[in-house]
């Protein structure tokens, strides 16, 4: 039996191990546009030089599973065709690209690979007491500029967003926020309207000048599920069943960011349940056994702020927020724990 996984992010990394430790029939093939396994929540510290994000994929996948270095150009009718026109048949496929960056003209996305090496080269060579500026009030933008921060201090950071770390309660908002006071982040509460000439317009009238200026906002997904004729929801993502298999194709799943699982927001914390639920559900249909649906639950959202700080804040299985928070290292292991999503092995990888 012939199994094909489209992206080797979080999501792709743990089913194609799951599927190798559950199904041992199965050839597994994992095609990926780079030789390595990033990982994306360390994206801030490879761009500010305080760690590294990729770690090569033969690493990390079992033994027998084949790591192919292609990009996709479409999936579908038990066949994926690649962009130099050759293709691979499957018996079953996993759709596991994940989601992506639209930044504004002007700025460095800091949510892919080759934004993030962009940003680390342009950061590297800045003088001290020049500016830069953070677009993004989540968690990526607040761990970009409390990494920036902290090793660069040196340096004027700014984060701007319409209102930064709103996505906590307001004690867990108000750590996190005073974390990047610590680390001397000016927070600027204001939407970006417009990035040019090294100069940051912002929505309310004002603006400031911007040495280096960084996109932490992940939007959008790419569109390959489109471009293979998939049915897709507004965002891009692959429509998916109860047992996260596309409507269109019962031999193909979608998990992670790519899929449109009801209630899910984009999450690494997401990618590996749903890798893990979709790669069980093969082994079951395999077995002749009956599949079960996919229950989406929540756990904790968390941010670094530098290397030895972090705000944990624990969730509902609905993703509403509880009072319950954390604060320092603790938060760092439920950081990991977010991030993660299943045990990691030296030898096998995500999903051993």
């Amino acid at each position: 039996m012939k199994v094909v996984v489209v992206g080797a992010g979080y999501a792709g990394m743990y089913a194609a191990n799951r599927i190798a430790k559950k199904v041992k029939t199965a050839e597994i093939t994992v095609i990926n546009p780079r030789p390595d396994f990033v990982e994306r929540v360390r994206l801030h510290q490879q761009l500010a030089g305080t760690g590294a994000a990729a770690t090569p994929l033969t690493s990390m996948l079992r033994d027998g599973i084949t790591s192919l270095v292609a990009t996709v150009d479409k999936i579908g009718d038990g066949s994926v065709r690649l962009d130099d026109g050759t293709s691979l048949d499957f018996d079953y496929a996993f759709l596991a690209v994940g989601s992506t960056a639209r930044p504004m003209p002007g700025t460095i996305p800091v949510g892919t690979w080759e934004g993030a090496e962009q940003a680390r080269v342009a950061l590297a060579v800045l003088p001290a007491g020049s500016t830069v500026a953070v677009i993004g009030g989540g968690a990526t933008g607040i761990e970009t500029a409390a990494e920036v921060a902290e090793a660069r201090p040196d340096l004027r950071v700014r984060i701007v967003g319409s209102s930064v770390a709103d996505g906590f309660s307001q004690r867990a908002y108000q750590r996190v926020r005073a974390g990047l006071e610590r680390l001397k982040v000016n927070i600027v509460d204001d939407g970006v309207t417009e990035v040019a000439d090294g100069v940051v317009h912002l929505r309310s009238g004002a603006a400031f000048a911007s040495d280096l200026t960084l996109w932490a906002i992940v939007a959008g997904v790419p569109d390959l599920a489109a471009r293979s004729g998939l049915q897709v929801d507004a965002d891009g993502r692959a429509l998916v069943d109860e047992y996260l298999r596309s409507v269109d194709d019962e031999r193909l799943f979608a998990v992670g960011d790519c899929a449109a699982v009801p209630g899910a927001r984009f999450a690494c914390a997401l990618a590996t349940p749903q890798a893990a639920h979709a790669a069980d559900t093969l082994a079951r249909l395999i077995e002749g056994r009956k599949p079960e649906p996919y229950a989406l639950r929540y756990v904790a959202r968390a941010v670094t702020l530098g290397r030895n700080n972090a705000v944990g804040q624990f969730t509902h299985p609905d993703d509403t927020l509880r009072r319950a928070y954390v604060t320092g290292r603790t938060a760092v292991v439920i950081k990991e724990m977010a991030s993660r999503g299943g045990k990691y092995g030296a030898r096998t990888g995500i999903g051993a």
